[in-house]
């Protein structure tokens, strides 16, 4: 083999080499999203994240969470988190194109990444596999494993996995573990009121945990309520 065929060689390897390691991720995604469709994950990337950081001050912290099935998650929670988190999730194919519009629009004007316009099924599909970085890269592959989720999973076993595995506090993952956390009932228990007051901690649990009684808690929890009666369950 001359030189020159080595050569090309080694640049076909260079070219082809990140793309099919790109496509091996997205298989090992979409293998485990499959198993998911029957079976809970008992972990998951942030919960994994969360673990590590509390054992580095207490070797022996454990997370509180518990899985429940959907049918043991009160309906309020259920109507609250879409209000307040995804109107749209029952119409959507995993991604809302007129909030990803708005979310850039306010990150253009910001000149930096402040939110991403996620719907529920991205906001899984970061807790299941991603970090909590924000980049577009990061960004693009969340919508892909959204569509993923959309692909093979019925709408109420998304929203059953992500009522289980969210975070709603520091350590505290998933609907069971925040109602009792918080109110000390079982998360079939839930008033509105708390259900609504959860949903709105949602996207800063661990500041929300510390800080409980904040006016605009107050004031979105209101709102929320007001919305919950328009919110469509799967």
């Amino acid at each position: 083999m001359t030189r020159a065929r080595k050569g090309r060689g080694w640049l076909k390897w260079i070219v082809l080499g990140p793309v099919l390691l790109v496509l091996l991720v997205q298989l090992y995604f979409f293998a485990q999203i499959c198993w998911w469709t029957r079976f809970n994950p008992s972990m998951t990337s942030f919960m994994s994240a969360q673990l590590d950081a509390l054992r580095e001050k207490n070797p022996k912290a454990a997370l509180e969470h518990k899985w429940v099935p959907y049918g043991a998650i009160s309906a309020n929670l259920k109507r609250a988190v879409i209000a307040s988190e995804d109107a749209n999730f029952i119409v959507h194919d995993g991604v809302d194109w007129l909030a990803l519009e708005k979310a850039y629009a306010r990150n253009n004007q910001k000149q930096k990444v402040v939110g991403g316009g996620s719907t529920i099924t991205q906001q899984l599909a970061k807790n299941l596999f991603l970090s909590g970085s924000r980049s577009y890269l990061r960004k693009a592959q969340e919508m892909v494993i959204a569509f993923m989720l959309e692909t093979v999973m019925r709408k109420e076993r998304i929203l059953e996995i992500y009522l289980n595995v969210v975070e709603f506090g520091r350590g505290v993952f998933g609907a069971e573990a925040a109602a009792r956390h918080y109110y000390g009932v079982p998360a079939a228990s839930l008033s509105a009121a708390q259900a609504a007051r959860l949903a709105v901690m949602l996207p800063n649990p661990r500041y929300y945990d510390r800080h409980r009684d904040t006016n605009y808690l107050s004031r979105r929890t209101t709102l929320i309520m007001l919305r919950m009666n328009s919110a469509e369950l799967p």
